[in-house]
């Protein structure tokens, strides 16, 4: 029988776990374990710059410290890996292109620069920057 409950944790390794963090990794560990589903940890690495192995150790570490145990993850594996998202930029960019091919989606050809003024003046104006 497949659990139909599936939740997942998915961290940003630019640092240390902090407790918002631990709060929604507990409270998803334990509604996947009263389900009898399967809690998911996928280490959202998207963050080139920032990532880092270490933190994504720390970030295990303590999760295991405070009793919180994955059924999938980046060391144990799955059946809808990687779990490790820069692991599967391959298959977003795959898709992206085929939302372009059906004119579903269009390519942005603006400077790092014109975006960055964009969000300034969005932000500025108490809007989210899109």
């Amino acid at each position: 029988m497949i659990p139909t409950t599936r939740v997942r944790f998915a961290p940003a390794p630019t640092g240390l776990l902090h407790i918002g963090n631990a709060r929604t990794a507990l409270f998803n560990f334990l509604f996947a374990k009263r389900c009898q589903g399967i809690f998911v940890l996928r280490i959202e690495d998207t963050d080139l710059e920032r990532s880092t192995d270490q933190s994504i150790e720390r970030i295990v570490e303590d999760l295991k410290w405070l009793g919180i145990f994955w059924d999938e993850g980046p060391d144990r594996g799955g059946p809808v890996g990687p779990y490790r998202q820069s692991q599967r930029l391959s298959a977003y960019h795959d898709f992206a292109d085929r939302l372009c091919q059906g004119g579903k989606a269009y390519k942005c050809f603006c400077s790092e620069e014109r975006l960055d003024k964009l969000r300034r003046e969005q932000l500025s104006r108490g809007k989210m920057p899109r």
